[in-house]
């Protein structure tokens, strides 16, 4: 059933031989690269060794039960153990054999942007923003805000952060990066509630919308210099009388792409374009991908293209504290928990429904 993996425990054999040559450690971006398709493989070979093992001990069971019928029964009853064992080593096997999304591993950077509603709409942002926040805190991971654009009210017209996963000494499980999880964040989110603003008690409906990136590291993206306009600017808004006395805006146009990136939340204009370069590179990274890959190309269409309540991917209704996710089915009547970080079904249900997708579009 699963031939492919032969040809797989080579490739691993092969790998565990170059990364025992000290010579290859010389080069860290070669050795970054053969560790992480080692890490690949590694749960792959495991689960496909314990699946072939399983199936040579139900052979001997069988071949004991018929050669002895004093103890026919018992390895019989061991027969049916071990044939529920292959079952779920099939299973696991099967979905460790989907194909991987190349970014599963990477940090992101997440934007949450105001959309129809007005005041309404920038206050459920700040409620979307807090959430990811929380989620990132009960999931271990760091976070960091890049640029902010705060509404009167105490909102955001638009919020960019990045979301990075703790490292460990040896590496993370291959697919648990912050990308495998927040890639399903991406769309549009609708809200259900009566307003702040609201005097009549009337229940009204906005969207905000959200853009999930996976981080571009320096090697996954060159950059020509020749290729990037750089503006300086006073910076407008709250803050110190440094960041609004001097000109530490920057903005970076990209003119082969046309992709605009501006920053002004730091003090210092160099602080300002090492950010702008970030969400840059990031932007660049997707377009590049978007372009190269089909598979990356479907999984961004349920992206933000508008913020208008029609494309939502998600309705949070505070009304009866319900949570909707439109493209799996998924409801739960626990909306304040999620809305405090317990996103991990919510997502899960994602991730579930694409591996099954994937699943069935590789038999």
């Amino acid at each position: 059933m699963f031939e492919a993996v032969e040809e797989l425990i080579g490739e691993h054999a092969d790998l565990e031989k170059q990364l025992a040559d000290p010579t290859i450690h010389a080069d860290q971006a070669r050795a970054r690269t053969l560790n992480k398709r080692y890490a690949e493989l590694t749960p792959v070979i495991a689960a496909y060794l314990a699946w072939k093992q399983t199936g040579d001990d139900i052979r001997t069971a069988r071949e004991l039960a018929a050669d002895d019928p004093e103890y026919a029964a018992e390895f019989t009853a061991e027969v049916k153990d071990l044939e529920v064992r292959r079952e779920g080593l099939t299973e696991r096997l099967r979905l460790l054999l989907v194909p991987r999304d190349p970014s599963d591993d990477k940090d992101v950077i997440l934007e949450v942007k105001a959309g129809e509603g007005g005041d309404e709409s920038a206050l459920f942002a700040g409620d979307l923003l807090r959430m990811y926040l929380r989620y990132a805190e009960r999931t271990g991971w760091k976070t960091e805000l890049i640029q902010s654009n705060e509404s009167d009210l105490g909102g955001y017209k638009d919020v960019q952060i990045a979301v990075k996963a703790r490292r460990s000494a040896g590496g993370d499980e291959p697919g648990q990066g912050v990308w495998a999880r927040l890639k399903y964040e991406g769309g549009v989110h609708r809200v259900q509630r009566v307003p702040a603003t609201e005097s009549q008690g009337r229940i009204h409906t906005s969207a905000a919308g959200v853009l999930v990136l996976p981080e571009a590291e320096d090697v996954d993206v060159e950059i020509n210099p020749n290729d990037l306009r750089i503006d300086v600017y006073r910076s407008s808004g709250p803050g110190g009388q440094s960041v609004n006395t001097t000109d530490s805006a920057v903005r970076i146009t990209h003119e082969p792409t046309g992709i605009v990136v501006s920053c002004q939340n730091e003090k210092s204009q160099l602080q300002n374009k090492e950010q702008a370069m970030r969400i840059l590179r990031a932007r660049i990274l997707a377009v590049a991908q978007e372009e190269a890959e089909k598979e990356a190309s479907d999984a961004r269409r349920s992206q933000v293209r508008t913020v208008d309540r029609s494309e939502r991917i998600r309705t949070y209704n505070f009304p009866e504290n319900r949570i909707s996710d439109h493209r799996v089915g998924f409801k739960a009547y626990n909306l304040d928990q999620v809305l405090d970080g317990e996103l991990d079904p919510v997502i899960q249900a994602c991730v579930d429904a694409d591996s099954a997708a994937k699943l069935a579009a590789s038999q």
